[in-house]
């Protein structure tokens, strides 16, 4: 995979997805979804330390409430329901914490998570790296040397490392890794999905609900692998009389792209945009508006105007167009978002916390020297004169 080595500008990111990010924020009315956990599932040596108290054995049904802790023996594992229905499992030599708000900690061990669509997100906290996700499932580890992997099985996360102002947008089948000697997060890379199911945390438990989604995320892998999505688009711009999907105008690969994606069920939508930008990078932009716009009506709206019920835009499908874009080209994050607003500006409230579009840290703060021409001492016997007469 390609790194994401980009120049940054981010500064674009406008009022509207300043908006967004503050949207894309828990209300009060999810806030204590998190709060507490029923146990579903207990495997062998598996305990409760409540705050101040000593650890003791916890069974299933047991509620565990914020401050508590849910530590693993060897050869353990644990499954917690929370009253939205998220859904965390701990691998053996876990410890993880129920934290406040929709805020969840692991303090070290293996982990999966499971946050359903419209559930308002949440927020996991891996040592100095936390992850924001919404409708989302994903797997992870911090090992006792501090090494954090962060792995997404379907929908998209936003992986942060705040104290060097780091941000990456992970997809479906995407890894992500903090190595604490160089204290940064490493590029995202491609992992087999289907080959991560065969995790206990997957197979030692009940049916995930999100069971669909991670299919559908598989196939969007085995088509990209095969190429399927590039070949269509070869024949349709061939089909339009250029002689190949670089040489085609920009007008005669959009009118390909949008002759396709009419036909593409609503699953391989984000797939095939992801396709559509890596042939076609200069035109990322446009291809996202096309996706956007084509499956349904938008138009502007005002503070009056109510969208009629049943053409809403789903939130979830918006986003999954806009992170697989943004994921196969990273350098045009910017122009994208402000181009799916631009058509479409109801969605404003659909768009995630956006992450820097670069792997790269924040540039230091570097305070300039003082120049000496500038400078005026001042005798201890002489007050500074003043502009301002009596």
């Amino acid at each position: 995979m390609p790194a994401m080595n980009m120049e940054r500008r981010y500064i674009l990111l406008v009022a509207s997805v300043a908006l967004a990010s503050v949207s894309w924020l828990p209300n009060q009315a999810t806030a204590a979804d998190l709060q507490e956990a029923k146990v579903t599932q207990v495997v062998q040596d598996v305990k409760v330390v409540p705050a101040g108290a000593a650890a003791r054995t916890v069974t299933v049904n047991e509620t565990v409430r914020q401050g508590n802790a849910v530590q693993t023996g060897a050869q353990s594992r644990s499954e917690l329901t929370f009253r939205d229905q998220t859904i965390t499992r701990l691998g053996e030599k876990t410890i993880y914490t129920v934290g406040g708000g929709r805020e969840i900690e692991l303090g070290s061990g293996q982990f999966l998570l499971y946050v359903p669509k419209k559930a308002g997100g949440a927020k996991v906290k891996m040592g100095p790296v936390t992850a924001a996700i919404t409708g989302t499932t994903v797997v992870g580890n911090v090992s006792p040397s501090g090494v954090v992997e962060f792995t997404v099985l379907e929908g998209t996360a936003r992986v942060r490392l705040d104290r060097v102002g780091q941000c990456l947008l992970v997809v479906a089948g995407q890894k992500v890794t903090y190595d604490p000697i160089a204290m940064r997060l490493e590029d995202p890379v491609e992992v087999d999905i289907q080959q991560q199911l065969n995790s206990p945390l997957v197979t030692g438990f009940r049916q995930l609900p999100s069971t669909p989604y991670i299919n559908v995320a598989i196939e969007n892998q085995r088509r990209a692998a095969a190429g399927t999505g590039g070949a269509e688009l070869a024949r349709a711009v061939s089909a339009s009389g250029a002689p190949s999907i670089d040489a085609a105008t920009p007008e005669q690969f959009m009118a390909a792209f949008s002759s396709l994606l009419v036909r593409y069920p609503q699953a391989e939508i984000c797939d095939f945009v992801a396709t559509a930008v890596r042939l076609r990078p200069d035109l990322a932009d446009r291809i996202v508006v096309a996706a956007v716009t084509t499956g349904r009506p938008v138009r502007g709206y005002s503070k009056d105007y109510k969208q009629p019920v049943g053409k809403e835009m789903p939130c979830d499908w918006v986003l999954c167009i806009v992170d697989a874009a943004i994921a196969a080209n990273p350098r045009m994050a910017n122009e994208i978002i402000n181009a799916v607003l631009l058509a479409a500006p109801m969605l404003r409230h659909c768009l995630a916390e956006p992450c820097l579009p670069a792997n790269e840290f924040l540039p230091p703060h570097i305070i300039s020297p003082l120049n000496p021409a500038n400078f005026v001492p001042v005798s201890p016997e002489q007050p500074p004169t003043t502009s301002n007469r009596d």
